[in-house]
Formats: structure tokens, C-alpha cells, sequence
């Protein structure tokens, strides 16, 4: 275990003694806060916090960080106040203490609300000072690395978390070896077996390709030579977790994982790098298509690199990679190589440090729009996986998006109100799906057009939680709007027969009304009625009468245009459409339902004034509208074009359509046809009775 002297000296190489005095005057504050308390494994609590100021000294962080390290547990463990913090140390360690410190005081449904409520306070701290995450990500590794001492269950609850969340943010922010360290504390919390065995055997692989490692670093290490480079070449280990995911993703052998030998060259600047690259594939010879240059195009977390693949002696695959020795402290440390390369405080941030900031403040527009947490959690993981594709636009800015990301994530990437807008998309100038998954290289442009709102059918395909959490936010906005409208509809039919509207409701009964129904404001009962929670007949009776007695006189039908939405459908058991005698039934939360009069799913409501609300269509009804035919008629070859032939020259679309045969001579077809209106629907069946063979035509009802 360290100690604080042995600390002190180690950060005196990179602070000055000013601030390593603060440091460790919080030591002394964090060992009286805790004093008598001790850890699972019997040790004073103080060597949980010095041991994650140490990891964070590996990272030369700066002061305020191990300070912060130093008190992170004071404000949960202790009772000590934050404005305690406040005037002991500063302002910013006491932000920072107060970020990292877990949500003790509220009390959570169940264990994932709980984490999610923490992520989602630390998010907003990390937005106000990024280096909030890197203590977090500190002390869960010194709880990973400590996990032993508790119960199996525990252990695995903390280890799943560790991998689902804290081991990809690490990633995403660039920290490469405290990644791959997460992955396998909890893979060996997770599956202690698996783990073990694995570990083994890459022991006993090391052994046999001991002889051909040191020939290819020798080979290389001589082109490098020959060529007047100087290079650092070295052979790179892969992680136990990192196999088990290839042996468990990819169903690959352990052996096939370790055919491949990888090594790392390091060089001084990054034009040697590319002449290093030239050398090795004269050396060896590169596989085609395997090439990937992150120097030119870096990945989202920052991370820059030449990967190359080549055959080397006796056909052995060698993966190559090279950069500076800047690119790989940056690769190893991400985020935190920044404090080790920034020369002043009011540096602009850049490289990692830049697009860590860009992902915080993403998060942080997530949560802003996210209806709950769990639903923000779940955008975070989808925003954390680690491939990319590299698209452009069409002015030639490089945007980076998750593997299996659509033309309406680039969209939200690009902007929210670019999202929201969006009707079409051109991939390499051709028109392509919105559904289209994207490949690196391609040129996206987005067709917008005002007035125009997001699709509940993206939900299916977007892969970006950005873009996921938009469409959410976008259609409860869109889904209120349309229910209040819906509602006021509703209610203003039904005050119409007692000759009232909602305007002229007296202020003070309305005020009433909403205070008996727990209701702030006349939008809230109106969405409310739009969605089928309340029934407009009966909200109308108590907004005219206290006792709400009064009888309404016979009112008309409420007329429907075709275009209400989200809060407005049409049965499919009986598929109404313009023409049909129709009747409304409130659904509670869905809506209005509309269902033709003569279908059997409704019979014993329809004259329920509080359940069904007489409809007609409007005279400038619009859509298209699906209905269901039975067509009985001759087998013949083609069958199928034939009918879709007819129904186009009658300009209906068909939507499905299945086949059965009765016997070897007649054929029964159901098809779901699109149609304007009842008249369009008789022209298609005239078209379809012209068919030759055709027996009995008969639209499918309830």
C-alpha cells in the first residue's frame, strides 16, 4: 500500500510543492474524517482513497484532482457538509468531491433506477468539470482491483456495471489501459473459470511463440536500421477479455486468436510514421483492404494510429501499429494525457480532450431530453460502443457515428432541428432508405423540409442514443399537441349540444374542475380527454354543473379529417375508411379508436355515451386508408401479377397479400389493399371482377 510520503514524492517530480502540500493536507483531512472506520478487508477506510490519488498520480493529474481523490468519500461516509469542503479547499475540489459522490439520500424503486439516477447526477457534474469522471473512473478501478473481500452476488452486480458502463466510458474517453484492466477485473469477477483458463493458456502460447516474436521484432528493428529510422519496436499483448469476446463473437478457436502476432513501433514524429509504413510493407507483404489511417482521420475518442496487417515469414499474419510516443500516451491515458501535455491553464482544449467534452456535453443534451432515467442510461449505453463509421458531408466534414448509425442519426448529429425535418437522404448522390445503415467513405446529404416531424417507425432502425432520445422528446411533444387539439374537439362537441364551447365556461368552474381532477393548468384535462383517460361527456357535465346533472340536447357527429395522428387510429379488426358508417371509441391512453358501426368488437358500448362518440368523415378527408378483400377465383400462372397489375391500374397499392388454395382448381387470395375512400375502393373491385377466372370478391369485416 502506498503512503502518503512515498505519494508526495512521486508527484514532486511534476508539481511544485505548493500544491503537493495541499495534497496532502486533504490526505490528513480524509484520515481524521475517517477515522475508525475500516474497509471489508480489515484495513484503515483512508488507504481507499490515498490508493485512487495514486492512480491518479500514474496519470499525473493535476492537484485539484488528487485532492478531490483524496475527499471523494467524505461527503457520503462522513456527514461532513460540502460548504465544509467549500472553505477547507476551494470551490472546484468541492464541485468535484460532490460529483463523485453517490446519490445516498433518495430512495429508488429498484437497484438499476438507483444507478441510473447516480450516472445521471455524475453526468451533470462531468459536464461542469470533466476531470469529475476521472476521479469516478479511479476509484472504481481501486474497487475492482479490491472486489475479493465481498459476497459472489456482489461481486458480479459491481462487475456488470464495471463492464457496462465504467470500462466503455473509459474507452470512449481514450484510457485505453484502464479499459482493458476494467474488462479483465470483471471478466475474472464475472467468470472466474472461463478467466483462469484463458489466462493458462495464452501462458503457455507465450512460451512457444517466444522464438518467432523475437525474429519478427528482430527484422523489423533492422529494416528500421537499414532504412536510418529510429523506432521502438515492441510485441503487444492481447487481454484476456478481449479474447473471450473474439472466441465468444466471432466463434473463433483460441488457437486462430493467437496465430496472430502483433507488435507496436514507436517513432519520434508523425512523418516518420508514414515512412516506418512504407518500410514494413516492403519488408513484408500488406494484406489488401486492412490498411487504416487514425493519424489522417482520428477515431471519436481521440485515439491516432497507422494500422497495418501483413504477411510475414512462413505466411504468419503480423498486425502493425505506429505512432509517436505522443499518440501513445494519448492512447494509453486519453483524456488524462491532456493535463500531461497542456502548458497553461487557458489553453484551448484539443484532440481527445476536445471530443471528450463534445461527448459530456452530448450526454448532457441527452439527459435534458431523456423522459426518465433508466431511458437516459439506456441512450448512454447505446452511445458508448466503441465502432465507428467515418462519414462526410457534403461540404467534406468528417462526422464519426457508432457501426450500424442510419442516414436520420447523421441527421440528428448534424442538428436536432436537421433530424427533426428530415424527409430523404442522398448516400453518394443517389437517393437511398433513411434505413440505409452507412458505410465509412460515403458523402451523406440530408433532404429537409419545414413542417415536417420525426417518424415513430425511426425508433426501429436509429442506432445513436442522440438521435433515439430526440425522436422520443420530439414525438411526446407532437403527441401532446395533437391531444390537446383532439381533446378540445371532443369537449366542444359535447358542450355544443348544452350550447356552450370551452371559451365561454365561467373561469372560476373551470378552475374547479381542475382542482378536483389534480390539474394545473385547462391543457392538462384537455390532453387528458385527447388520450382517452377522461371522457369528454362526463368532464363537460361537471365544467356546467356543480352536480353535473345537466342534460345535453341531441348534438351532431364529430367530423374527422384523416390527418389527426398520433392520437387518432383506425381499428384493424374492421379497417374503416372515408364513407363508412363510423363510431369513436376512447381508448385510455391511446386515443380515439375508429371502428366501423356494424363491428362486433364494439356492440355492446356503441351507445355508451362515456365509451363512443358518433364520428362522420369530413368532406376533405385525406390519407390512405387499408382495407382487406377476399378474392376467391381460378388457379392460373401468374396469379399474383395479375392481381397486382389490376389494382395499380386502379391506383391502389398493395400492402400484403397470401395465398391459399381450396383445391387444385380455385385459389383463395387476401389482400391488403391502400385506398382513398369507398368510391376508390369500388373502382379497384371493379377492376379486380374484370379479371378473367374471378368468382367472389368480399371486403374482410369484423
Amino acid at each position: 500500500m502506498p503512503s502518503i510520503d512515498a505519494l508526495a514524492d512521486r508527484l514532486s517530480t511534476y508539481l511544485d510543492g505548493d500544491q503537493v502540500n495541499l495534497v496532502r493536507r486533504a490526505y490528513f483531512y480524509a484520515e481524521q474524517a475517517h477515522d475508525g472506520q475500516r474497509r471489508r478487508s480489515g484495513e484503515a477506510y483512508v488507504t481507499h482513497p490515498l490508493a485512487v490519488a495514486s492512480i491518479l498520480a500514474d496519470m499525473h493529474m493535476d492537484h485539484q484532482s488528487l485532492m478531490a481523490a483524496m475527499l471523494h468519500d467524505v461527503i457520503e461516509d462522513t456527514g461532513i457538509a460540502k460548504e465544509a469542503l467549500n472553505a477547507q479547499f476551494g470551490e472546484s475540489v468541492a464541485e468535484l468531491v460532490d460529483g463523485v459522490s453517490k446519490l445516498t439520500q433518495m430512495n429508488f424503486e429498484t437497484k438499476a433506477e438507483a444507478q441510473a439516477e447516480n450516472f445521471q447526477k455524475m453526468a451533470m457534474a462531468m459536464a461542469r468539470d470533466i476531470r469529475v469522471i476521472l476521479v469516478k473512473l479511479a476509484d472504481r478501478l481501486h474497487n475492482m482491483r479490491t472486489l475479493e473481500v465481498l459476497s459472489g452476488e456482489k461481486r458480479r452486480r459491481i462487475a456488470k456495471e464495471t463492464l457496462e458502463i465504467y470500462a466503455p466510458i473509459a474507452n470512449r474517453l481514450g484510457m485505453h489501459s484502464m479499459r482493458v484492466e476494467f474488462e479483465d477485473l470483471g471478466f475474472k469477477a464475472m467468470h472466474p473459470m472461463r478467466s483462469e483458463r484463458i489466462r493458462t493458456a495464452v501462458k503457455r502460447a507465450r512460451g512457444n511463440r517466444k522464438e518467432i516474436v523475437n525474429k519478427i521484432e528482430e527484422s523489423i528493428s533492422h529494416c528500421l536500421a537499414r532504412e536510418g529510422m529510429e523506432g521502438e519496436v515492441m510485441g503487444r499483448e492481447k487481454h484476456l477479455y478481449g479474447i473471450y469476446q473474439k472466441m465468444r463473437g466471432k466463434r473463433r478457436a483460441f488457437n486462430e486468436i493467437m496465430d496472430v502476432y502483433a507488435f507496436r513501433i514507436i517513432v519520434d514524429k508523425v512523418d516518420t510514421c508514414y515512412r516506418v509504413l512504407g518500410a514494413v510493407h516492403n519488408l513484408y507483404k500488406p494484406l489488401p483492404g486492412r490498411f487504416k489511417d487514425y493519424i489522417a482521420i482520428p477515431k471519436a475518442n481521440g485515439y491516432q494510429s497507422l494500422h497495418t496487417t501483413l504477411f510475414g515469414m512462413h505466411g504468419v499474419p503480423i498486425e502493425i501499429q505506429i505512432r509517436t510516443r505522443e499518440m501513445e500516451e494519448l492512447a494509453n491515458n486519453g483524456i488524462a494525457a491532456h493535463w500531461l501535455y497542456k502548458s497553461n491553464e487557458e489553453d484551448q482544449p484539443k484532440g481527445s480532450h476536445a471530443r471528450a467534452r463534445q461527448w459530456v456535453k452530448g450526454v448532457l443534451e441527452m439527459q435534458q431530453r431523456a423522459g426518465n432515467s433508466l431511458e437516459f442510461i439506456e441512450s448512454v449505453k447505446i452511445d458508448l460502443f466503441p465502432d465507428e463509421v467515418y462519414v462526410f458531408t457534403p461540404k467534406g466534414r468528417i462526422m464519426e457515428l457508432p457501426k450500424g448509425s442510419t442516414a436520420v442519426d447523421f441527421a440528428y448529429a448534424v442538428h436536432t432541428d436537421v433530424g427533426n425535418t428530415c424527409i430523404a437522404c442522398r448516400i453518394n448522390r443517389r437517393l437511398a432508405p433513411l434505413s440505409e445503415p452507412l458505410q465509412s467513405g460515403s458523402t451523406v446529404e440530408i433532404v429537409s423540409a419545414p413542417g415536417a416531424r420525426p417518424n415513430p417507425a425511426w425508433l426501429n432502425f436509429v442506432v445513436t442514443g442522440k438521435a433515439r432520445t430526440h425522436i422520443r422528446h420530439a414525438l411526446k411533444l407532437q403527441r401532446r399537441s395533437e391531444s390537446i387539439s383532439l381533446g378540445e374537439r371532443l369537449l366542444n362537441k359535447v358542450l355544443a349540444g348544452f350550447n356552450s364551447r370551452v371559451e365561454k365556461l365561467a373561469p372560476e368552474r373551470v378552475q374547479a374542475v381542475l382542482s378536483e381532477y389534480r390539474l394545473e393548468v385547462i391543457e392538462d384535462l384537455l390532453e387528458d380527454i385527447g388520450l382517452g383517460n377522461r371522457m369528454a361527456y362526463v368532464v363537460a357535465r361537471r365544467l356546467l354543473s356543480e352536480s353535473g346533472d345537466a342534460q345535453p340536447s341531441n348534438e351532431g357527429p364529430l367530423a374527422i379529417r384523416g390527418t389527426e395522428g398520433l392520437v387518432l387510429s383506425y381499428a384493424k379488426c374492421c379497417t374503416p375508411i372515408p364513407g363508412d358508417p363510423i363510431v369513436g371509441h376512447l381508448s385510455a391512453g391511446k386515443g380515439m379508436v375508429v371502428h366501423l358501426e356494424s363491428c362486433k368488437n364494439i356492440g355492446e358500448i356503441r351507445h355508451n355515451p362515456e365509451k363512443c362518440i358518433q364520428l362522420s368523415w369530413a368532406k376533405d378527408v385525406t390519407g390512405e386508408f387499408n382495407v382487406e378483400l377476399r378474392v376467391e377465383l381460378e388457379h392460373q400462372r401468374g396469379l399474383i401479377a395479375l392481381l397486382a397489375g389490376s389494382v395499380n391500374a386502379a391506383d391502389g397499392n398493395i400492402e400484403k397479400i397470401s395465398m391459399d388454395e381450396r383445391d387444385g382448381r380455385i385459389s383463395v387470395v387476401q389482400l391488403i389493399v391502400s385506398v382513398h375512400d369507398r368510391v376508390h375502393l369500388a373502382r379497384v373491385i371493379k377492376k379486380l371482377r374484370a379479371l378473367k377466372g374471378v368468382i367472389h370478391i368480399t371486403r374482410v369485416r369484423a
